[in-house]
């Protein structure tokens, strides 16, 4: 998690700068998940399994997916390949095959030389032959470090890729011309925060006394987007646990999801697993990130959710940016994602430039 802490970049300021850049390469194509993996057949195949355990990993939404998908071309094929979104570039600097060499033609000596030294073995180059791609160049002396860089190395790795993919996605996700503004403007000046809110999010409950807005997406559709914006005020870092976060959010859920007839609510479920916490940079913020699932209390519906925590050193509140599904004929490892994506534009007023927020209430009736 130490990696994933010293890497972490603050998504929504990336992606606005993502979106603007004025690049004349092509758009980088194929499916977010899926990553081609250019290497020579003898090397692939000795750390196939080790590639495997960290890329295609199984996640439960509560349905089994794969994180991504690994898709090995030969060297012949860099041409073909070279407008893929998401490429791994494997070599060793003592294997003779082909795309060892490539690699070894295409670092510098000083890199080389660090390599050598088992002090780096991963290279990110980004945009090197389409707009919003990411080129890993994955290198090791021999096969056997390789392969222990592989695994020690796995968080860096998936988050890598994980992050590139959610800035492609936001800037997919973000319309300005379809932005509710004026929703924005309400919360911001009602409760000194905001969210980016795309055109088919509602606001489903807005309850003051309880510092509770629950944000809507695709209400009785097959495919629903459920965010809530939760804060306690004058809060203690003890709120920061996994025992107090599983308490608040059941507390929130229980009592503002629930049925029409307020017979059944919202809980998290440990049907499938207990929740997984684990501490995070959340837009340049010490959180704790919970993921699971939650269920009806009757069994009868269920799905994924991802939850962040933090305490406001400003202002001292404790805030929970949550985020869940709800699409029982779906698999749902992407639409999770999408909600992730929102999740991470949160802001408080004092993280808005002064021009900003004007801008921003302006738009109040």
């Amino acid at each position: 998690m130490k990696v994933q802490l010293r890497l972490l970049i603050g998504l929504l300021a990336f992606s606005l700068i993502f979106i603007s850049s004025c690049s004349s390469k092509k758009k980088a194509i194929g499916n977010e998940d899926d990553i081609i993996v250019v290497a020579d057949s003898s090397l692939y195949y000795e750390v196939e399994p080790e590639l495997l355990q960290v890329f295609e990993k199984i996640v439960y939404t509560p349905q089994p997916e794969n994180l991504f998908n690994l898709q090995r071309k030969d060297y012949v094929d860099l041409n073909i390949i070279k407008t893929r979104k998401n490429i791994i570039i494997l070599g060793t600097l003592n294997d003779s095959g082909y795309v060892s060499q490539y690699i070894r033609k295409s670092l510098d000596s000083n890199v080389t030389r660090m390599i050598q030294d088992n002090k780096e073995y991963v290279i990110n180059k980004y945009n090197v032959w389409a707009d919003g791609q990411l080129v890993m160049y994955l290198v090791s002396p021999t096969v056997e470090q390789l392969k222990k860089n592989i695994l020690s190395g796995h968080e860096q790795l998936l988050y890598s890729f994980r992050n590139i993919s959610d800035k492609r996605l936001f800037a997919k996700l973000y319309r300005p011309k379809y932005e509710k503004l004026e929703t924005e403007a309400k919360l911001l000046h009602d409760y000194n925060w905001v969210i980016y809110i795309p055109k088919h999010f509602e606001v489903g409950k807005n309850s003051p006394e309880d510092n509770f807005v629950w944000l809507r997406g695709g209400r009785k559709t097959q495919v629903e987007k459920w965010i809530f914006i939760h804060w306690i005020d004058n809060a203690s870092p003890d709120y920061l646990n996994r025992d107090s976060i599983i308490a608040i959010r059941n507390r929130i859920t229980q009592k503002h999801f629930t049925t029409t007839d307020n017979t059944e609510y919202v809980e998290i479920s440990n049907d499938f697993s207990e929740p997984m916490f684990s501490e995070v940079n959340f837009d340049s913020r010490y959180a704790i990130m919970a993921q699971g699932f939650w269920r009806f209390n009757d069994k009868s519906g269920g799905g994924p959710f991802t939850s962040y925590s933090f305490l406001d050193q400003k202002t001292g509140r404790f805030y929970m940016v949550d985020g869940s599904i709800y699409a029982p004929k779906y698999y749902k490892k992407k639409l999770i994602q999408q909600v992730d994506v929102l999740l991470n534009s949160f802001k408080t007023s004092d993280e808005l430039s002064e021009k900003k927020k004007a801008e921003l209430l302006d738009n109040l009736n």
